[in-house]
């Protein structure tokens, strides 16, 4: 049996984050923030992030695909700080509706940007990275973890 493709299991992520998210939106609506939950599913797709632009996008880049990793890149700073107003809102306990409302918007975000990412950027993936690093990824999305701190390009400060 042949090993999964990488872009499979990126995809597969994609659809644990968003369960999850839509699992913590759920408990919102009904008056239950469960902050451990979503600070675990941040932390993933967070780390999801970290992958495409440490690993995943530059060789992209340099195998031609400037524009749409320019567009991924944008969208993940999106992403970042929509995490952040989030998990913000939730820390400060505001009212449940508007942490609702950004879970929605989050969802929405993730949909327009994994509907773009899977069919264009994830194909080359599978084309273009060597087996050395897709094995080493594949081990990665398995047990590995960012570096502590670690922002997305686009949600740096020098960046915002």
């Amino acid at each position: 049996m042949s090993p999964e493709p990488l872009s499979a299991a990126l995809e597969r992520e994609h659809k644990i984050i968003d369960a999850d998210i839509e699992r913590f939106a759920a408990g919102v609506s009904i008056g239950t923030i469960d902050s451990q939950d979503l600070r675990k599913t941040f932390n993933l797709l967070r780390r999801h992030i970290y992958v495409e632009e440490e690993f995943l996008f530059p060789p992209l880049r340099e195998a031609g695909m400037i524009m749409p990793i320019l567009v991924m890149n944008r969208e993940h700073g999106e992403i970042w700080n929509l995490m952040d107003a989030i998990q913000e809102q939730a820390n400060l306990n505001v009212e449940l509706g508007e942490i609702g409302e950004s879970c929605q918007s989050l969802l929405e975000l993730l949909d327009r940007h994994n509907a773009k990412e899977e069919p264009i950027v994830y194909p080359e993936v599978d084309a273009t990275l060597n087996t050395t690093l897709v094995e080493e990824l594949s081990e990665f999305l398995e047990m590995g973890t960012m570096p502590e701190n670690w922002v997305c390009e686009m949600a740096r400060p020098t960046n915002r």
